[in-house]
């Protein structure tokens, strides 16, 4: 018999539909997103595990067949030491393209409309006008990351008549909602383009501090850079000074650097930066664990099959395959 570890927030009828797309199998559910109240024996014992269970805590098990992650990121599973050689991995791409897209719509606009400022005004009790905001249907956008997240966002800044560029990392076509693409050898050419810069990139080698001081003066002052990618694409003492000696005008991040932030982060003290804990994903809108849900229920049938896997990730690469 085959023993399902499946870690996260499911629902009763989640966990029906899993265990009717596993029959067969022993399940154990345990509703901590990282697996905290899960025994070092149930993982040694799991054939399958779905959730994001510390990767620390896998440790190479040799009885582990297929890691199903909750997230659209793989980058902390594909590390030496976590996965044995043969273990198929997939990850949850797709389930967060509404949710991650519209919290990056969401505060494109507010950082262009200057309501994390009026907030703020509030807060102290000022009636005071901040002047001058920008337009989306006048903005050039930058997307850095063309997966489905990005394809989102990008199709919601151009219904609003925004110009949109995107950066991948290999050539294609213009993808629907893109009128120019390049790749990312091409992004110092780009970047200088941009009144906002919408960053989406996974944690890989290539994309570490992407975001270098250089860079950010490429930008215009009057930029806006948006991440909701990985933190580690910038780093924070570089996004402090660009943001504090206005190389840009202001910046919203969901990630950062090391999480959660510190609390004597200088940071939390720049009027023109926007900081939300990492919430854009995560199961904020029921529909994301639903098509968790759905992928982990096609993968689990695969797996006792032998039928096609989705979202196989590339263990060289950390992306979907």
């Amino acid at each position: 018999m085959n023993n399902v570890l499946a870690v996260g927030p499911f629902k009763e009828e989640q966990k029906k539909r899993l265990e009717e797309a596993g029959k067969g199998c022993s399940f154990r559910f345990c509703a901590d997103f990282n697996g905290a109240g899960v025994s070092p024996e149930e993982i040694a014992s799991a054939d399958v595990i779905i959730g994001n269970l510390t990767p620390s805590r896998i440790n190479e098990s040799p009885r582990l067949k297929l890691m199903q992650l909750t997230s659209a990121g793989a980058d902390a599973y594909v590390k030496p030491g976590v996965l044995a050689k043969g273990t198929v991995l997939c990850n949850s791409t797709g389930a967060y393209n509404k949710t991650v897209s519209q919290h990056a719509f969401a505060v494109t606009l507010a950082m262009q409309k200057k309501l994390y400022l009026y907030r703020d005004n509030q807060n102290e009790k000022l009636w005071r006008d901040e002047g001058e905001v920008g337009s989306i249907a006048d903005s050039t956008v930058l997307v850095m990351g063309l997966g489905e997240i990005g394809i989102a966002y990008a199709k919601m800044c151009k219904a609003l008549g925004a110009y949109v560029i995107g950066v991948k990392r290999r050539p294609s076509a213009c993808p629907e909602g893109i009128d120019e693409v390049y790749t990312m050898d091409a992004l110092d050419e780009v970047l200088p383009r941009a009144d906002i810069v919408f960053s989406i990139l996974p944690g890989t080698g290539a994309t570490y501090h992407i975001y270098t001081a250089e860079r950010f003066k490429l930008m215009k002052k009057s930029a806006i850079f948006v991440n909701c990618g990985r933190g580690d694409a910038v780093d924070n003492k570089v996004l402090y000074d660009a943001l504090n000696s206005g190389e840009i005008a202001a910046a919203s991040i969901d990630v950062a650097e090391g999480e959660p932030l510190t609390a004597d982060s200088p940071l939390w003290g720049l009027k023109n930066l926007f900081i939300t804990p990492h919430v854009a994903g995560f199961f904020h809108i029921p529909d994301t664990l639903e098509i968790i849900t759905d992928i982990a229920c096609h993968n689990l049938k695969a797996f006792l099959s032998g039928g096609s896997y989705r979202n196989i990730v590339d263990f060289s690469t950390g992306y979907k395959a």
